[in-house]
């Protein structure tokens, strides 16, 4: 399925304006919901359509927190701050399944999700790195705080994933979740405009959806 996806998100960036931006755009975010007109949209019929709204509100957000990574990069590049952070990699995990309880999820396949996100992150911070060390005029200028500017943005992505876990619950246990992932994430890389090193992170951010 990566590899479908991968394929399909390409084609949603190249939608965008015949080719990927060198580096995503942050700030100007179009959810899902929001490009209805777009090339990818045309293609899709109303039920397909449909199917992707489903599970819209995940790739949305899984896209939004790859972008977050670029912050992330910034903020360890150049400093003995390791991109692996086993320590709160696992206060994370321990959090969202603990959380997921209380809103009956099942917390393994909570943490999972979450486990995915993490990993996706930090295949893009390592592409951010290797793009920073071979082009020094590219990189970061300021560098954001770690604590104060960077966990509170994660921290609002994570609770609105659980929300999101949870209003997708039966789609995503349900046949057809493979495609309807598939789709959905094409429209947010559309909607986010992401380059290829952060459609890397999505195929990253998927596997765990379904199922």
């Amino acid at each position: 399925m990566r590899s479908v996806l991968l394929a399909v998100c390409a084609s949603a960036v190249l939608a965008v304006a015949g080719a990927a931006p060198a580096v995503a755009v942050a700030s100007t975010p179009v959810r899902a919901s929001a490009v209805a007109s777009s090339p990818i949209s045309s293609t899709l019929s109303s039920s397909a359509s449909s199917s992707v709204s489903s599970l819209a509100p995940l790739t949305d957000l899984f896209a939004e927190r790859l972008l977050v990574a670029d912050k992330v990069a910034a903020a360890k590049y150049g400093t003995d701050k390791p991109i692996d952070d086993p320590v709160r990699e696992q206060q994370i995990l321990d959090d969202v399944s603990a959380r997921a309880v209380g809103l009956g999820l099942d917390p393994e396949a909570v943490a999972a999700v979450f486990r995915d996100q993490i990993e996706a992150n930090k295949v893009v911070q390592r592409g951010l790195y290797a793009r920073w060390d071979a082009h020094p005029e590219l990189r970061p200028t300021e560098r954001p705080d770690l604590v104060k500017e960077v966990r509170p943005i994660l921290d609002r992505i994570t609770t609105e994933l659980l929300d999101a876990l949870k209003e997708t619950e039966g789609v995503r246990s349900g046949d057809g979740c493979e495609l309807r992932l598939v789709l959905a994430a094409g429209r947010s890389a559309y909607g986010y405009r992401l380059d290829w090193l952060h459609l890397e992170g999505l195929g990253r951010a998927v596997p765990s959806v379904c199922g």
